[in-house]
């Protein structure tokens, strides 16, 4: 395999690997704001600038090639002082207001300044340049005051959704990020789904539903109850309630993709309306026939093993009665794989009939 030199490291590397790819596979720091490992490389922000030997001028780490023999540093005082010049051009056209959903470590572009002794007060625009919260998309908040260009939320929406919302527009120091044609976002094919709130770096673009919230107290790794898929979410817990939700980059199925209903359909768990125990009818409990004409009597709450016994005893009652076709059983997306399959299982060896359905084949 290939071998290279980074910072007086040698390094083995597979085939193909850019220079950034090959340091942070060496556990070597190169900071970086437009790029993404699950985005295609870009170089526009050109933070990861490292000087090669043999090369002229600094390049981007994310773009560039790693090749046998190569010789690579990563924080020169020339590099060091070309990431700080970087910084400040970036925040000179930053505006934060202090509108956001209080996401931990949420701001790269801030993290990095802080790192490199930017003082972000000094450099950072005095005035916006946009209108804030300017779409009005129902769980996206959209302030490009916080926009440094990194693209990220254009190559999300693309390569990850393939939704094609977000793109480029204008050019020079007017260029700024819109949705499809200069329009609301929801006109340019946006699904809500959030991917390019996950990718953005800055803040610019926000979870409209968390905003002034401020940061969790905890946060609860577990698996979305919208549909079997079943995508890893991160609840974001203040004060027992869930005030948003992030997408895990650990997570097996999905990664940091989520559906609109994944990441922003979560208020129905604080809902005063939703039930938290079984309900049965009263005359089920009493044993009494049921009530004749309109009156299906009233809901009363029980203990999970009453509420299972009332209904093994019914549905061993109408097989035995008229027989197992007489019963069929649909399941749901919102269950798992192995859930959905326990209850076929149910269906044809204990009740002993093939009515089972699914709501997917509808």
């Amino acid at each position: 395999m290939p071998v290279i030199t980074i910072n007086n490291q040698q390094i083995e590397i597979a085939p193909g690997k850019t220079v950034l790819e090959a340091a942070q596979e060496a556990g070597i720091t190169i900071p970086t704001l437009c790029y993404h490992k699950d985005l295609s490389p870009y170089g526009g922000c050109r933070l990861c600038l490292v000087e090669i030997d043999g090369v002229r001028l600094p390049t981007t780490s994310c773009t560039y090639p790693a090749t046998e023999g190569m010789v690579v540093h990563t924080e020169t005082p020339k590099i060091v002082e070309a990431r700080r010049t970087i910084l400040k051009l970036l925040l000179s056209t930053y505006f934060d207001r202090g509108d956001n959903a209080g996401d931990e470590h949420k701001n790269e572009l801030i993290d990095w300044a802080n790192f490199y002794g930017v003082d972000v007060a000094e450099y950072a625009a005095k005035e916006p340049r946009y209108e804030i919260n300017s779409d009005p998309n129902p769980f996206v908040y959209v302030d490009m005051n916080k926009c440094i260009l990194c693209g990220r939320c254009v190559r999300a929406c693309a390569e990850i959704q393939g939704r094609f919302v977000w793109g480029l527009s204008e050019r020079g120091y007017d260029t700024r990020v819109v949705a499809g044609l200069d329009q609301p976002m929801l006109e340019a094919r946006c699904e809500s789904c959030g991917a390019c709130v996950a990718y953005c770096p800055t803040g610019a673009l926000e979870n409209k539903m968390s905003i002034g919230l401020g940061a969790p107290d905890k946060v609860v790794t577990t698996i979305c109850t919208y549909c079997g898929v079943g995508c890893t979410v991160d609840l974001n817990v203040k004060d027992n309630k869930i005030i948003r939700v992030t997408s895990n980059s650990e997570g097996a199925v999905n990664g940091l993709r989520l559906c609109v209903k994944g990441r922003y359909g979560y208020d129905f768990v604080h809902h005063p309306d939703r039930l938290t125990k079984p309900l049965v009818r009263d005359y089920l409990l009493s044993g009494k026939p049921r009530p004749g004409g309109a009156d299906r009597g009233q809901w009363v709450e029980v203990d999970w093993d009453t509420a299972l016994t009332i209904t093994a005893k019914k549905l061993t009652g109408l097989r035995d009665a008229f027989g197992p076709d007489s019963i069929g059983v649909l399941t749901s997306a919102k269950c798992t794989n192995e859930e959905n399959y326990v209850m076929q299982k149910f269906a044809r060896q204990v009740i002993g009939t093939n009515n089972i359905d699914h709501c997917a084949r509808l």
